[in-house]
């Protein structure tokens, strides 16, 4: 009873971030000493990540070209909850985008190579912009998007719904694509591997095993009002 009411909401996060990680810890998830845990592999996924999906209609992915082991297991870990009736949203990319391209095969490609975004540089953030957006108009606030990065957060790139202000030239499309989705109202859901902290100012709240949720201020103001 104690456990369920701890994962039963969002206002037990502290807790549920130390149950979890004792969970994971007995499986093998993490390892844990004194100084903290460390991700070893991915094997489960929180009540609270499969509560997430569970009604969730539909999911955008998006993270780096060059995703870790640990990273590429996680993002098959997730695959196994999203709902078998839930939209799926990715781009053309290679590593985050081509390993969930592979785990579902009906999803809806956002291909650079169509020409429907222009050429060059550009149009792979136009790309970015309209999958989100695709998310969101498929989904509105119960959709979801799941990003899988292997690098930090660019200093000062916040969430924002204006895509200019996340498609800002500062490197990394992976995190320009998260500020889009939280600024425009979509949920985010990241596996950050090891070495990989959480920016500060985008809300972001652990769910243990190197998984974070962060919610629109729109619905962190209604959970916590």
């Amino acid at each position: 009873a104690l456990y369920r009411a701890l994962v039963g909401g969002w206002l037990g996060r502290s807790a549920l971030g130390c149950l979890y990680c004792a969970y994971t810890c007995y499986n093998r998830v993490v390892g844990c000493s004194p100084g903290g845990c460390a991700v070893l592999s991915v094997s489960a996924l929180s009540p609270c990540i499969v509560s997430l999906l569970s009604a969730c209609p539909a999911v955008g992915f998006s993270g780096s070209r060059s995703l870790s082991p640990l990273s590429v297991a996680a993002l098959r870990s997730l695959s196994a909850a999203v709902l078998p009736s839930a939209r799926v949203f990715v781009g053309c990319a290679a590593g985050a985008d081509a390993v969930a391209r592979s785990l579902f095969p009906s999803a809806s490609v956002f291909s650079v190579a169509s020409g429907r975004w222009g050429a060059g540089r550009s149009a792979f953030a136009r790309r970015s912009v309209a999958v989100v957006s695709a998310v969101l108009s498929a989904g509105g606030p119960a959709a979801l998007w799941c990003f899988f990065p292997s690098a930090g957060c660019p200093v000062g790139l916040l969430p924002s719904a204006r895509s200019s202000r996340c498609f800002c030239g500062l490197g990394s499309g992976s995190w320009a694509s998260a500020a889009f989705a939280l600024g425009s109202g979509l949920s985010l859901l990241a596996f950050l591997p090891p070495g990989v902290s959480p920016p500060p100012g985008w809300g972001f709240s652990s769910l243990g095993g190197g998984w974070w949720v962060a919610r629109p201020a729109a619905v962190q103001l209604a959970l916590f009002s």
